[in-house]
């Protein structure tokens, strides 16, 4: 069960990353130059109380972790986080195959 929803999580943050590198390529050729929107920029845009509220909370109980890996990740291209995560989602969610010379 719980590998049905890492692959089901994975597989719609692989759509939502496709979506976003769609949406950068046409205001890319819009502006005729190269225009990325960071996964900061996208989470402020959809909830911009949620992100106020995360930072505030990380900085209050773990400022190092938020300027060290927070903030790196939320400049990241939207597109290339939602990728990543979906990726590594799927990976973990990956049903094994099983060897013919595995023993039981």
């Amino acid at each position: 069960m719980i590998r049905f929803l890492l692959r089901f999580t994975g597989f719609w943050l692989l759509a939502g990353g496709f979506v976003a590198l769609i949406v950068d390529g046409t205001r890319s050729i819009a502006a005729s130059g190269l225009v990325l929107t960071s996964a900061g920029d996208a989470w402020f845009a959809l909830a911009p109380g949620s992100l106020e509220r995360a930072e505030t909370s990380a900085k209050a109980g773990m400022p190092a972790v938020w300027n060290a890996v927070l903030l790196p990740l939320l400049s990241m291209p939207a597109f290339a986080l939602l990728l990543l995560i979906g990726l590594i989602l799927m990976g973990l969610g990956r049903v094994r195959e099983r060897s013919r010379f595995e023993i039981g």
